[in-house]
This record gives structure tokens, sequence and C-alpha cells, in this order.
């Protein structure tokens, strides 16, 4: 059976009135958190740009934090914001993605349709069971492709849902997603650009252009995935497609938050340079233990010459000597001068980082890290198996109104939104501040 079809008729089986407590609340925290990744990203760069370019997509969809724009705009203006800071959640499979990166396209056309926030809740459920779902199926990154890939198909699944499509009309949105956008890896390789949030940005417009497309009657290639020149037959002749065959509504139950401001397989690792007592001026040298993806995607060469934000959230050597130098890691890491810092850099040459093949057997449901520290007084060593925020070690609520008021966000704020369910699109998006 077309995966495509397998997905309609799991968006059509979803409604509010099924969900669990616990599956509602965590799409909650998800809105939460998202709103206050997005504001902590209103001075970044790539957001002065998009405020420089919205003029040129005038339209009725409110942005958050003020103005409005044309609803294919505003999925990209919202989701800039969401993801610029790599601080948004994550799910680790096969396949890495930043589920919440949806989220911008779900506020965009449910202000546009006059939707409630328990039809965003609906979308957010459906999008994170595809996503992850894409996920568990088959790696992109090996191949050379992006994650942002499996994003705009879960995208446009909870679209569907919230826009009422029959199934024909999700499968048609899924297509015009899918078939047209296969995003590439070298958005992530290398020294990295602005485009790492754009990429994810862009997926998130791309499916609600799609979802405006199909819902007005504008058909896609019936078989995107399983036909001749299809997904899977072009890209991913290894998917799984068992795993399609036990759709339901708990994905969102196994994606994780994010406590500090880093690409998620250095959670752990700031964790552990926090815990380490060892005077810095001592240090010889410094071995860490990870598995195959935290060295891979984050560990490789270019990773200890980072020049740029982009690149230094996705650099272990560099997040750890912060974290040591500084005994923690905030937003405040990513100005030029502590990125160019000269003892955050010398210390950086006193860091290896080996894949240690225990530790990748049981990825991902553990993310383990060691961290050994040799100074010129001893040895001090730390292991940390899952990071706080990974869905095996959830953050409190309190945790994440604790990130949400860091940020620069309101009591007041937290109050509506933990209530969001009954209001308006609208007056979810316009209840929320700017700095």
């Amino acid at each position: 059976m077309e995966i495509a079809e397998k997905i309609a008729e799991f968006v059509n089986s979803v409604n509010y009135e099924s969900l669990s407590e616990s599956v509602i609340h965590e799409a909650k925290r998800r809105v939460i958190d998202s709103i206050a990744v997005a504001r902590g990203a209103l001075n970044s760069p790539p957001h002065l740009v998009n405020k420089s370019v919205v003029k040129f997509f005038q339209g009725e969809v409110p942005l958050l934090f003020g103005g409005s724009a044309t609803p294919d705009f505003a999925a990209f203006y919202n989701t800039f914001l969401i993801r610029y800071l790599d601080f948004n959640d994550t799910y680790l499979s096969k396949e890495p993605l930043h589920p919440s990166d949806m989220i911008g396209a779900f506020l965009s056309l449910g202000s546009l349709f006059d939707l409630k926030g328990k039809d965003v809740i609906e979308g957010i459920v459906v999008g994170y069971e595809v996503g992850t779902k894409l996920c568990d199926s088959t790696s992109l990154r090996k191949k050379g492709f992006d994650h942002v890939t499996f994003l705009q198909v879960g995208a446009a699944a909870g679209l569907a849902k919230m826009l009422s499509f029959d199934e024909k009309t999700t499968i048609n949105a899924i297509s015009l997603t899918l078939v047209p956008n296969i995003a590439l890896r070298e958005t992530r390789s290398g020294e990295l650009s602005m485009w790492k949030a754009g990429a994810a940005a862009d997926a998130s417009r791309k499916a609600v252009f799609a979802s405006l497309l199909s819902k007005f009657g504008l058909t896609g290639p019936s078989k995107p995935f399983s036909g001749k020149l299809g997904f899977i037959n072009v890209i991913a002749k290894d998917f799984e497609y068992s795993v399609f065959d036990h759709l339901d509504t708990n994905g969102i139950l196994k994606t994780s938050l994010k406590k500090y401001p880093v690409e998620y397989h250095a959670e752990a690792v700031v964790e552990a340079g926090r815990s380490l007592t060892v005077n810095v001026n001592d240090i010889v040298k410094v071995e860490v233990e990870t598995y195959e993806a935290a060295k891979t995607i984050i560990a490789d060469e270019e990773k200890w010459n980072p020049t740029n934000k982009e690149t230094a959230d996705h650099s272990l050597p560099y997040i750890l000597a912060y974290t040591l130098v500084n005994k923690d890691f905030w937003l405040d890491a990513y100005t030029s001068e502590a990125i160019f810092n000269e003892k955050i850099r010398n210390l950086m040459k006193k860091i290896t980082v080996n894949e240690n093949e225990k530790y990748t057997s049981v990825y991902p449901r553990e993310l383990p890290v060691k961290v050994i520290v040799y100074t010129s007084k001893g040895k001090e060593e730390i292991e940390v198996r899952s990071p706080r925020g990974y869905y095996n070690n959830p953050m409190t609520d309190e945790e994440v109104e604790e990130k949400y008021l860091k940020l620069g966000g309101k009591r007041e704020e937290l109050n509506i939104l933990w209530k969001m369910e009954e209001l308006k699109v609208k007056e979810i998006v316009s209840s929320v501040k700017g700095i």
C-alpha cells in the first residue's frame, strides 16, 4: 500500500476527543517551547533579513511578535524564528528531526482559516507521528539528503488534519509537498550558514503552499513514495514499510526538549562539562567518547574552527571548551567575542573525540557521552547516559516555564498558552509579545 494512503487513513482517524491528556499536554509544551525559542531569535541576523523581505509578501496572516504576511511567508517567517537558535525539540532515530519546526505552518493556516488551538494540537499530534515514523523508516543524512524532507511531509499531514481534508486531498497535499522538494544535506555540511534554519522554514512554507493548492483541487502524483520514480525507488530503497503499520498518536511522547541551546547530541556534553570540577588552567588534554551520530554530525574536522553561530552550535569541541571555561552554557556563548576567545580556542586544541561502539549500539535509546579530563594534577571523568530533556529524562513543566521566562516571555503569556485549546489561533499568536 502506498505510504501516502496509509498516512491519509491515519489523518482521517484522529480527533481531539480521542487524544490522551498526556499527549495534549505534551503538544501544549511544544507550542510554549517553540514560542520561547522564537522570541530568543528576534535579534538574529536572518530575522533582520526576513523583516526586510516581508514587505514583498503583504497579507493578512499574523506573524509571531507582530506584523502580517501571506500564509506561505508567514509559515517561513515563524519557522525561521523557531528554528534559528537550534533550541527547539528533537527526535532521534535513523534520521534526526526537529518536529516543532512544523508549528510555524500550523500557526499560519490556523490563523488564516480562523481555527482554534485544539485544531493546532490535532495538527501537532498528527504531524509529529508522521514525521517521527518517517525518521524510523530510513536515514536521509547517510544518503546526502536533509531531514527537512521528512519535516514537510509531517507538516502537510498535520495541515490536512487541521483543514479536515478527505483522504484523496491529503494524498495530494503530501505528494505536492514531497515530489518537487527533496532537500540536500549540504545545508549541514562543513561550515554552516543561515540556511541551517532556513531549510526548515522553507519546508514549512512548502507544506503550506501545497496544502492550499490541494484544498482547492490541484492534484499531484498518486504514488509519491512507491511510484516507479517515487521517493522510495529513487532515494530510499531500504525504506521500512512496516513502520507505517503501527501509526498512533503517541509519537510526540518520544520527542525531546532542550535544556541548553546546542545541537541535541551536545546536550549531554554540556551536562558533563558543567559537572566537572577541574581548573581549566591545569588541563593537559580532554578525551570524549560518544556514539557515531554525535561524532559524525558535531565533531567533523570543520567543527574545530567555528567562525559563526551556526557552526558553533554544531561544534562539540567548542561547546565543551566553552562550558569548561564558563561552567555554564547559554546564548551569550555565540557572540563573536566568545567564538574567537583565545582561551577557548586553545582548549579546543586539546580535545579529541572518538566513537565508542558500545555507545553507538544503544543510540538512540540513550545518548551516552564520557568526558575524560587529564590535568597536571590528575584525571577526572564523567559519563552522562541521557541528558535532561530527553524523552526518557524529561524536563518538568516548571523547567519548561523557566526556559520560557529566561528567554524573555511573561508569566501572563504562559497562563494563556496553557489554555490554548479553546482560543482562536489568531488570539494565541497575538497574545505573545516581542522583547
